[in-house]
């Protein structure tokens, strides 16, 4: 699990960091949410218990009215009322309950219904039935003669039907057989229903455009924290490279500033390092060809032939390996501009020039590009074609693209190389018995620096014994589109 959730993480500091602010502000405005939620909804059953227990009250006052009055005198006083404009409470009198589609799954509907109940019970003990329920106005019955609110006169109706429609409490009573007291009724706050829903619509539009600003501000402030991290991996990643980028900014936050100093010092002091000891390298590799030449010279003097042997044997081993130092230095420093290689261009023509020499090799090309420098590359990929073609009777050329990187593999068909020597084939002056008698005039420093000249790119030399026989060897560099420098 902890690796699979590694994978979804995203790579960047700045991804990273988004994420936790983004996953931190909306737990803070779900848990906020959660509290308050429940905070209203307490708030809204107790608003809903006391304005129903009130109503009930009134209710009750009303029942007890009419029950005072002569079962005949009931009607004209209704009448009466429905002429000064009515009350409260639509009332009628109908001979048996009025059925209403009710309003069901509310709570705060069925708290109130169940506190009218208690209290007409509580007002009302000797009442024998008592029916209850919300419904809406829309096509609401008032009369069992079928009857409905729309059908009424406004004036009738004006304190139960608002412009925006609102939940009707309905209280029919029994005061005696056959006459059944029909009462109907907004609560105080007519819309109390709504209530019982904080999330509302207008909460949740100004949730969302807060929780955006949040977003947004967090981003663009993560953005502008990383910035400078993005900066220095960038300039650390072209001086491993070996290009002399323009020095950090030392702007943004004081942590920052301390490192871009500290890098651009320790960047300094390093390519100091490396200018000095090339330039003492080659000094001291080309001072030391003048005196191994006038050795050779003195050894022609001595009359033993044999001693003469043994000083020519050295001298022309000691030659070889200043001639390998200068070679080293001179094939692994090339100064130049990273630019966009053509694979196919660069390869087709060393193809061409190793197939005018006689030798077998296969190339298809494959449309790919790098960007690379193109003397280092073409060197690197020539001192490892030269030992395919060495050692090999056959040499096949590939370019690929795999995960995201350009592959350039060699491949021979020759004896191969033993596993146990393939970790220190780059070693300099590494060389196998089988390549001393098939190339006695190398000095084993070709795959060295092709690999040095590989890694300055970023990338890695890859070297293995192919499958069916011969060896492999594998250039592997970073892909992508090629931005120029």
């Amino acid at each position: 699990m902890p690796k699979f959730l590694a994978r979804l993480l995203p790579q960047s500091l700045q991804g990273r960091l988004t994420l936790v602010m983004v996953i931190g502000v909306l737990l803070t405005q779900l848990v906020g949410n959660f509290i308050w939620a429940a905070q209203r909804r307490a708030e809204a059953l107790s608003e809903t218990g006391t304005a129903a227990q009130h109503l009930a009250h009134s209710a009750s006052s009303a029942v007890r009215f009419f029950l005072s009055l002569p079962p005949n005198y009931r009607p004209l006083i209704i009448q009466q009322f429905r002429e000064m404009g009515g009350t409260r409470f639509l009332v009628n009198i109908n001979q048996a309950p009025v059925p209403a589609r009710a309003i069901a799954g509310q709570e705060l509907a069925d708290a109130a219904l169940k506190q009218v109940r208690a209290t007409l019970k509580e007002d009302l003990p000797n009442i024998s039935e008592v029916r209850l329920a919300f419904a809406w106005p829309d096509k609401l019955p008032v009369g069992d003669n079928g009857a409905t609110i729309a059908d009424l006169p406004d004036t009738w109706v004006q304190h139960i039907m608002l412009t925006k429609p609102a939940p009707v409490l309905l209280i029919q009573v029994e005061m005696d057989p056959g006459h059944w007291l029909y009462l109907a009724t907004l609560m105080p706050n007519p819309y109390f229903l709504e209530t019982g829903n904080p999330l509302t619509r207008d909460r949740l539009l100004l949730q969302a455009l807060s929780l955006a600003a949040v977003l947004l501000l967090s981003i663009m402030v993560v953005r502008w924290i990383t910035r400078p991290l993005a900066a220095l991996s960038e300039a650390a990643t072209a001086f491993g490279k070996g290009e002399h980028g323009p020095a950090l900014p030392e702007t943004g936050s004081r942590e920052f500033v301390n490192t871009a100093r500290a890098f651009e010092a320790m960047r300094q002091r390093i390519q100091r390092y490396i200018e000095d000891r090339e330039r003492l390298f080659v000094s001291i590799s080309h001072d030391l060809r003048t005196p191994i030449m006038r050795l050779k010279l003195r050894t022609e003097l001595l009359d033993d032939e044999a001693m003469q042997s043994e000083f020519h044997d050295d001298l022309d081993e000691l030659d070889m390996m200043v001639k390998g130092a200068l070679q080293t230095v001179k094939d692994s420093d090339i100064h130049e501009n990273p630019t966009e290689v053509r694979l196919d261009a660069l390869l087709g023509r060393m193809v061409r020039d190793a197939q005018l020499a006689g030798h077998a090799v296969l190339f298809s090309a494959s449309g790919l590009s790098v960007a690379a420098k193109p003397l280092a590359l073409k060197r690197a990929i020539g001192n490892l074609l030269n030992n395919a073609l060495h050692y090999g009777d056959k040499v096949e050329l590939a370019v690929r693209e795999r995960a995201g990187n350009i592959e350039i593999e060699v491949r021979d068909h020759g004896p191969g190389v033993p596993e146990a020597a393939l970790a220190g084939l780059c070693e300099p002056y590494v060389r196998l018995e089988h390549g001393r008698s098939q190339n006695s005039s190398g000095m084993g420093l070709g795959l060295g620096i092709a690999r040095g000249i590989v890694q300055a790119h970023g990338g890695e030399l890859l070297l293995a014994n192919a499958p069916g026989g011969g060896f492999r060897a594998t250039i592997v560099l970073p892909g992508g589109a090629f931005v120029p420098l």
